[in-house]
């Protein structure tokens, strides 16, 4: 008799264990990831960000956003070009003509709407850095939670001007964060490029560990050889934050998306295409 019990508490322990499986299986923390276009363009000497190398060479440069839909609700890394430039026949021209010449095929607006997802539907947001390819949207998002690091927050912009309003709420961080608390989005610091740049981690249930490398390195050859751009605000420290993604690529057995890389990002899948 005591033998019976033994093997019926046993069978309960296995299928509560099941049980317990199939319920960590149905809450998978991320649940897709796309990849938007926030912008297409042309740099006019991309020695600008590998020094000494390919002087006077132009490049096709592309700009993207990612949305991640996650269980507890939708993400929004990076806000691209802003929508504005799409009207621009001309495109937008820097004001440094080595820099990029950005157009914008398609506004963010268009996309999002595409899928279905109004912007009050994001939650929570987070740029790379405070450069204008990549904040030129925020504000299309008043309401959402904006995760930045604190130095970038309090870099002073032109005319020291504040980087952000001052009413858009915003939670300034000192280093990495896992944002939803399972490990799924973690953003990491990776300062140099500017001096609270950041990354970003996403475990994906099919495709597995993504790295967003913001401007951290802005396309192959440059990770290759480690090319700081002239114009980074911290040599070292961007050597540092790239040497932080390469251990981090190790240790998660991940793939790095280089956000400016046209080769790479023309052999993903963009929306309203997805990864999960």
């Amino acid at each position: 008799m005591n033998r019976l019990v033994f093997v019926v508490a046993a069978l309960s322990s296995v299928i509560l264990s099941a049980d317990f499986g199939q319920a960590q299986s149905s809450n998978p923390g991320v649940e897709k990831l796309y990849i938007l276009n926030c912008g297409e363009g042309v740099a006019g000497d991309i020695s600008r960000w590998s020094p000494g190398v390919n002087e006077g060479k132009s490049m096709d440069f592309v700009d993207n956003c990612y949305l991640i839909k996650h269980a507890q609700g939708w993400f929004l890394w990076d806000t691209g070009v802003p929508d504005a430039v799409a009207a621009m026949p001309n495109g937008l021209a820097p004001a440094d003509p080595k820099a990029v010449l950005w157009h914008r095929p398609k506004t963010l607006a268009a996309q999002l709407d595409q899928l279905g997802v109004k912007p009050s539907d994001i939650k929570a947001m987070a740029v790379s850095h405070t450069h204008g390819d990549h904040i030129g949207n925020v504000e299309m998002f008043p309401a959402a939670m904006l995760y930045v690091q604190k130095a970038e927050y309090e870099w002073p912009g032109a005319n020291n001007a504040p980087r952000f309003k001052p009413e858009h709420p915003a939670t300034k961080l000192e280093g990495d964060l896992d944002v939803f608390a399972d490990g799924s989005v973690t953003i990491l610091s990776t300062p140099g490029h500017t001096p609270g740049h950041q990354s970003l981690l996403v475990k994906l249930p099919r495709t597995g560990t993504i790295v967003l490398s913001g401007d951290a390195v802005h396309f192959r050859s440059n990770w290759d050889n480690r090319g700081v751009p002239s114009n980074n605000f911290d040599k070292d420290q961007t050597l540092a934050s790239m040497q932080k993604l390469s251990d981090t690529l190790t240790k998660e057995k991940a793939q790095l998306w280089i956000n400016h890389d046209k080769a790479q990002r023309d052999g993903l899948k963009m929306s309203p295409e997805f990864y999960d």
